[in-house]
């Protein structure tokens, strides 16, 4: 079973990585914000989830041992596999996560792709006291930051991403249209259309 991986990112895309530990590339599942983060070329540590099925042995990556707990926490809920489970904390920080099941806001829990509100209904049900004994301290409130919106700059690629991620075109070009501001990268436009498709 492994763990953590240490090595050097070799290449990167939407939702997934390929870690080069002396000379063995090892593909891993990660979340946006770690796609965020880990640069090609450079050195890397991922706290590493093995999940392994009949015909598959797929590795999921986090930055943090907290991202990796609250995967795991995803996975013991009945119809919550490890891509819906990353696909939620591509969109929610676990920390953000955390505060919607302390709180019970199933409202937004229901904004993610693919969690309609029986599923958020079933998430707080199921989780929020394994929350409270994992994390008792008070949870700290997130705040989402308004952001100024984009001009036509890495729009496309940002698109694409948002439809790959599960959004709707429509809704994904709703949200890359509220933004003005200009971006330097796609990554940046990503993250200020995710802001405005989680308010």
């Amino acid at each position: 079973m492994i763990a953590r991986l240490c090595g050097t990112i070799v290449s990167k895309t939407i939702d997934q990585v390929i870690v080069d530990v002396n000379g063995v590339g090892y593909q891993v599942s990660v979340p946006l914000s770690s796609f965020y983060q880990l640069e090609e070329n450079q050195a890397a540590t991922l706290q590493i989830y093995t999940h392994v099925r009949e015909d598959a042995l797929q590795l999921f990556g986090f930055q943090t041992p907290d991202e990796k707990q609250m995967f795991i926490l995803l996975l013991s809920i009945s119809g919550i596999g490890p891509k819906v489970a990353l696909n939620i904390l591509s969109h929610m920080d676990c920390h953000a996560l955390r505060d919607c099941l302390y709180q019970e806001d199933a409202k937004r829990l229901s904004t993610l792709p693919g969690i309609g509100k029986k599923t958020a209904e079933r998430l707080i049900l199921e989780l929020r006291e394994k929350v409270r004994k994992l994390y008792p301290q008070q949870p700290q409130t997130t705040q989402i930051a308004p952001e100024d919106a984009p001009q036509d700059n890495h729009h496309d690629d940002a698109l694409s991403a948002l439809i790959n991620l599960g959004y709707k075109e429509k809704q994904a070009c709703a949200a890359l249209s509220r933004l003005t501001r200009e971006f330097s990268s796609m990554e940046e436009m990503l993250k200020a259309a995710l802001q405005q498709l989680s308010q």
